[in-house]
């Protein structure tokens, strides 16, 4: 019988993912992971109402459960990687870091010193080999995808991967969560950041940084002052809200220019562009990008799959270069850049720049 060890955050899909996996005859350990000392906020992935669920969900189906310290790696990680981040001007996406480094590398490893085949989560994808290249990537789940996020596996990562929600629809999950009398069927979806409950980024990062965060100027795309900012770490490209500024017509971020200490204030016609230069790509479905690639991408959890080409660029195709067929919005500096070929995860990045 192999053995699995299910990471279960207290949530309906994890809760679910531990009873389909026993239900297929694995034998199953549930493990919730303490990621940090924050505020306890219900709905939170990892706080300490999370882990109490998650014991009451183990007990009622019959497994052993267990909470474990990864406090570290997720300070290591993903804290201290989301701050430095947003001191840079680029605004980062912890929970891919986090699923990339604590919930597979880490959970993976401690998995493995248990004695597991396997470690698995609630997400909604299917983990599956390219049928042209033989390895293994995500196929995008037909309701509430999340392959987006996952696109940092490794190779490693995936075949010791099981994934038993993505067959289903979030619909379906709650349904058989209630049948099998689960108290989470109706418990909501996690929300935000779970170490920012309270959405205050750049406050957080004051806290949890020495560098002093100084107020600069708002420039146009002329260079032209027209206001102080409150320092850059309250700001990302695209925003309009909470900028401070009047100027009779609606103003956007446009670009964040770190060594100047500026944002640079535009219209939303400036917001578009069609080239996007991505770094550390990580090559899933289709492997090492050699040649142009017809593909689509996506820049975003939310934004729907775009047509487009992508190449090698820089010295060595140490970066990947996507030219898209029609202009897209909101081109921002370290959020991931997602390519598929078809409905498989062909590769992804952190978008560099425009």
């Amino acid at each position: 019988m192999a053995k699995v060890v299910v990471g279960m955050s207290g949530g309906v899909d994890s809760s679910v993912a531990a009873w389909l996996l026993k239900e297929q005859g694995y034998d199953v350990i549930g493990v919730t992971m303490q990621l940090w000392d924050g505020e306890d906020v219900e709905g939170n992935c990892c706080g300490l109402t999370a882990a109490e669920d998650a014991r009451a969900v183990a007990y009622r189906i019959g497994i052993p459960h267990y909470v474990m310290n990864f406090k570290k790696v997720f300070k290591e990680k993903v804290i201290d990687y989301f701050v430095e981040e947003y001191l840079n001007a680029e605004t980062p996406n912890p929970c891919i870091a986090c699923n990339r480094y604590v919930k597979w590398e880490a959970l993976l490893h401690r998995a493995m010193e248990l004695g597991a085949d396997y470690i698995a989560t609630g997400h909604y994808a299917n983990i599956v080999k390219h049928p042209e290249t033989g390895r293994f990537t995500l196929k995008t789940a037909d309701n509430k995808d999340q392959s987006y996020a996952l696109y940092n596996l490794t190779q490693e990562q995936l075949s010791r991967t099981l994934m038993p929600d993505g067959a289903y629809s979030k619909k379906e999950i709650r349904a058989i969560a209630e049948k099998i009398g689960l108290r989470v069927a109706d418990k909501p979806d996690s929300q935000d950041i779970c170490f920012v409950p309270d959405g205050d980024y750049s406050e957080f990062i004051r806290k949890n940084t020495d560098v002093v965060i100084s107020e600069g100027d708002f420039v146009d795309s002329e260079g032209n002052v027209i206001g102080r900012h409150k320092g850059i770490t309250n700001y990302t490209i695209g925003q309009r809200k909470g900028l401070g500024i009047a100027l009779g017509v609606p103003a956007y971020v446009t670009e964040i220019d770190r060594e100047n200490n500026r944002v640079v204030i535009g219209s939303n016609e400036d917001l578009f562009k069609k080239r996007v230069i991505v770094k550390n790509y990580n090559p899933v479905g289709l492997g090492e990008i050699k040649d142009e690639v017809r593909c689509c991408g996506k820049l975003r959890y939310n934004q729907k799959k775009a047509p487009c080409v992508i190449r090698p660029f820089g010295e060595e195709g140490k970066y990947i270069e996507a030219i898209f067929d029609e202009p897209q919005r909101a081109v921002t500096p370290g959020q991931a850049a997602v390519f598929y070929d078809g409905e498989y995860v062909a590769g992804g990045g952190v978008i560099k720049g425009s």
